[in-house]
C-alpha cells in the first residue's frame, strides 16, 4: 500500500470508528424495520376501493358503471382522459371488505411472534450480524413482491406478509449478541437506543409514504422502502462484521478499547447450550420479562387506542393532524437517546451503579406515564390536555432505554438475545390484549366513563411494570452466564479409563 492509499485509509478511521459505523447503521436498521412493517397499513388506505364505488359487469361485455361520491370535482376533458384515469385508479385497487383489511394487518404478527425467541438465540449462535442483517435482507426482497402478490392472489399476499414478519420478528433480539461483543458495557445504553429509532421511523414514515401515493400510487410505497432496505442491507455486510477480531479495518486501539471494556462477560466460544433451568429461576430475568410486557402493554394501547377515544369520544382526529401524529414518535426517540447518553455518563463517572442506574431510568419511564394517565382520568374530557398527557407519557417512556431494555446485556450478556427475544414473544400479545380489553370496555357503551377504566388500567399496569422492577432487577453480571461446557459420554469415558467400543 502506497503512502497516500494509507493516508486515506486513516482520515477514514479518524473521521468514523467501527462502532460509529454500526451505530449509525443500527439505528438506519431499525427505522427501515418499522417502515417495512408498516407501510401496508399506510398503503391499504389506497389499495382498497372506496365503499361508494361499485363496479357491476353486464352480460354483453363488462361494461362498468361507477357510482362515487367525492368532495373534489372531476375537471372535464373531451378526450375522455378524467374517465379512464378514475377506471385505472379503480382498477388497481381492490375489493377487501373491513374484515379481509383487518386479516391481512393483523396475519404480520403470525410470524413476528414466532421468532422472537429462535430468532435471539440464534444470533447467539451463529452472529447477530448475519442474523441481523439477513432478517433486513429477506424482508426487504418480500417488500419488493408484495404490490405483485396483492394483485395475484390474495391468500398469496397473506402468506407474504406472515412470512415478512417471520423475518423481522428475529431482528430485534438479534441486536443484543451484536453489543454483547461489540459495545463497551458504559456504552450499551446509548447504543440500545437505536431500537428506538424505529420510533424515528414512524414519524418519517408516515408522511413520506403519503407523498408517495400521491405522487406514484399506492405501490410505490413498497417499492421504494424495499429498494432503500436493499442498499442498507449490502452496506450491513460490507462495512460491519461480527466481532473486532474479524473486522478488517479496525483499528488496534479501537479493537483493544472494546475486547478490554468487555473483558471475559462476552465468551469468545459462544455456548452450546441455554441454562434454561437458571435462567427461569432467576429474579432478574423475570424482572425484565414482566416488566417490558406492562410497559409494552401500555404503550400498545396509548398508541392505538386512544386516538379512537379522541376521534369517538372528543370528537378530535388526532391521526389527521400532522405535527400530533409525529410528535409523540419524535419526543420518545429524543427522549431515549438523550437518557441513554446521560446514563451512561453516570455509570462512567461512578455517580451511579448499573443497578441504580436501571432501575432510577426504569421507575422514571414507567411512574411518569402512570401518574399521567390519573391526571387523564379527570382532566381528559378535553382535547388539548389528552394531546398534551399522551404526548408526555410517550415521551416519558422513552426512558426504558437506558432502564430495563438493555438490562439483559448487564446481566448475562452471553443469553442476551434469547432473555429479549422471551421478553418480547409474551410482550407482543399485549397489542391483541390492549384492543380486546379497549373493545370489551366500549363495545357497548363508548361514553368517557368507560374510557376512564381503561385509563385506571393503564396506570395500574405502568405504575406496577416499576414496582416489579425496583424489587426484582439488578445489574449485577449473573453466574450462569458462563455454564461449563457439556462433555460428550466419549469424554467421560475416557476420563475414566473406559475403553470404547469400536
Amino acid at each position: 500500500m502506497s503512502n497516500t492509499e494509507k493516508q486515506g485509509v486513516t482520515k477514514i478511521r479518524s473521521f468514523l470508528s467501527c462502532r460509529q459505523v454500526l451505530n449509525l447503521l443500527t439505528m438506519f436498521g431499525f427505522m427501515l424495520n418499522y417502515a417495512l412493517r408498516v407501510n401496508l397499513t399506510i398503503a391499504i388506505v389506497a389499495m382498497v376501493k372506496p365503499e361508494n364505488a361499485t363496479k357491476s359487469d353486464s352480460l354483453t361485455g363488462n361494461l362498468t358503471t361507477i357510482t362515487t361520491t367525492t368532495t373534489t370535482t372531476v375537471a372535464p376533458n373531451l378526450n375522455g382522459s378524467s374517465s379512464a384515469s378514475l377506471d385505472d385508479e379503480l382498477d388497481d385497487r381492490f375489493s377487501w371488505d373491513t374484515y379481509q383489511q383487518n386479516f391481512v394487518l393483523g396475519c404480520f404478527f403470525w410470524g413476528y411472534i414466532l421468532t422472537e425467541l429462535p430468532g435471539g438465540r440464534l444470533a447467539e449462535l451463529i452472529g447477530g450480524r448475519r442474523v441481523f442483517g439477513h432478517s433486513m435482507l429477506w424482508a426487504s426482497l418480500l417488500t419488493l413482491i408484495t404490490p405483485l402478490a396483492a394483485h395475484l392472489n390474495y391468500v398469496l399476499l397473506i402468506i407474504v406478509r406472515v412470512v415478512l414478519g417471520f423475518m423481522l420478528g428475529a431482528s430485534w433480539p438479534a441486536i443484543h449478541p451484536v453489543a454483547a461483543v461489540w459495545i463497551p458495557p458504559n456504552e450499551r445504553s446509548k447504543f440500545m437506543s437505536n431500537m428506538m429509532a424505529s420510533s424515528l421511523g414512524a414519524a418519517i414514515t408516515m408522511p413520506i409514504c403519503g407523498f408517495l401515493i400521491s405522487v406514484a400510487g399506492w405501490s410505490s410505497v413498497f417499492y421504494a422502502t424495499g429498494a432503500v432496505g436493499l442498499i442498507w442491507s449490502v452496506l450491513w455486510f460490507t462495512l460491519v462484521y461480527e466481532t473486532p477480531a474479524t473486522h478488517p479495518r479496525i483499528t488496534p486501539e479501537e479493537r483493544r478499547e472494546i475486547e478490554e471494556a468487555i473483558g471475559t462477560s462476552t465468551s469468545k466460544k459462544r455456548p452450546s447450550y441455554v441454562p434454561w433451568g437458571d435462567l427461569f429461576c432467576s429474579p432478574a430475568v423475570w424482572a425484565i420479562i414482566i416488566t417490558h410486557g406492562l410497559s409494552v402493554f401500555g404503550f400498545f394501547t396509548v398508541i392505538n387506542q386512544l386516538p379512537t377515544f379522541m376521534n369517538q369520544v372528543l370528537g378530535f382526529d388526532i391521526k389527521q393532524n400532522g405535527l400530533f401524529s409525529s410528535l409523540p414518535y419524535l419526543g420518545k426517540y429524543i427522549m431515549a437517546f438523550s437518557s441513554s447518553c446521560f446514563a451512561d455518563y453516570l455509570r462512567q463517572k461512578k455517580v451511579l451503579s448499573t443497578t441504580a442506574t436501571r432501575k432510577a431510568f426504569t421507575t422514571f419511564a414507567l411512574t411518569t406515564p402512570g401518574l399521567l394517565m390519573i391526571a387523564q382520568v379527570f382532566l381528559g374530557t378535553e382535547a388539548a390536555w389528552s394531546v398534551t398527557i399522551f404526548t408526555l407519557a410517550l415521551f416519558a417512556h422513552g426512558a426504558v432505554t437506558p432502564g430495563y431494555l438493555g438490562n439483559g446485556l448487564d446481566i448475562a450478556p452471553n443469553f442476551s438475545g434469547t432473555i429479549f427475544g422471551l421478553a418480547n414473544t409474551l410482550s407482543s400479545f399485549g397489542g391483541f390484549l390492549s384492543t380486546w380489553m379497549v373493545g370489551a370496555l366500549t363495545y357497548e357503551d363508548k361514553c368517557y366513563h368507560q374510557w376512564q377504566i381503561v385509563f385506571w388500567i393503564l396506570a395500574i399496569t405502568y405504575i406496577s411494570g416499576a414496582v416489579v422492577y425496583l424489587i426484582l432487577g439488578t445489574g449485577e453480571l449473573q453466574p450462569w452466564n458462563n455454564p461449563p461446557e457439556r462433555k460428550k459420554v466419549s469424554d467421560v469415558h475416557n476420563e475414566e479409563g473406559v475403553p470404547l467400543k469400536n
